[in-house]
């Protein structure tokens, strides 16, 4: 089984798999790897492990080395031009009348590209937009758009339950949730009531769901011993 280390790009993005060269990495470290988009700088959040090839996606591509304070420091400053970037596609955004609502902007770390993150409400011709930003930044171009659940995840906020949302906190992947869900904990069906700031379904329905599955719709029906939150569900030792 080969030795990995799992890297996230995102305080609550998704984990990646990298063939980690044998080398040793401390859990919250940084380490700079190659991807299909280029040359990125990642946090390790699961430290070194055998798994097997069958959960793997292969080929992996390998950790290129531990990201020194030169590393660091230019990561660091990407952020600062990522934000700039930002402010320079809005006011093209509007010189063009595009409909398109710009969230985000990311540079790969050798800067060999720009991807910038939009919502609309449907296809957008952006092409001479492209042209004009390829001029101005010398780099590969890329815009992507998103739905509104990527949204709130990018731009976090606070939900109805008052704490950070869960999207942007912690929730790696986004899981289907149903209404069926909110029917079998019986809870309210009014769309304000059970909808994220996004206005799709709230993530944590899914938190609970297993367990009225498990205890089936009778019992749950009682409503006794239910779990005040996602957090709480997944449990204290009895």
């Amino acid at each position: 089984m080969p030795w990995v280390v799992g890297i996230r790009f995102k305080p609550a993005g998704k984990i990646y798999y990298f063939d980690s060269e044998n080398q040793d990495f401390d859990i919250g470290s940084q380490a700079i790897v190659e991807t299909i988009r280029g040359i990125e700088c990642g946090t390790v959040a699961i430290g070194n492990r055998e798994v097997p090839e069958e959960k793997l996606v292969l080929p992996l591509k390998k950790v290129i080395r531990k990201a020194s304070p030169a590393d660091l420091e230019t990561y660091n400053n990407n952020k600062k031009k990522e934000k700039e970037a930002l402010e320079i596609c809005r006011e093209k955004v509007l010189e063009h009348k595009l409909p398109m609502r710009l969230i985000d902007a990311e540079y790969t770390f050798d800067m060999g590209k720009i991807i910038f993150y939009f919502t609309a409400e449907g296809r957008v011709d952006f092409r001479e937009l492209v042209k004009d930003l390829a001029s101005i930044f010398k780099t590969r171009i890329e815009l992507r758009q998103i739905g509104v659940r990527d949204e709130a995840k990018m731009l976090g906020g606070i939900g109805s339950c008052g704490q950070e949302l869960c999207c942007h906190c912690f929730l790696g992947e986004f899981e289907p949730v149903s209404i069926k869900m909110a029917k079998e904990q019986h809870l309210s069906l009014n769309p304000t009531k059970i909808s994220g700031i996004c206005g799709r379904l709230m993530c944590c329905l899914k938190y609970e769901s297993e367990l009225y599955e498990n205890r089936g719709n009778e019992e749950a029906g009682n409503g006794k011993d239910r779990p005040r939150n996602g957090r709480d569900s997944k449990g204290t030792n009895s």
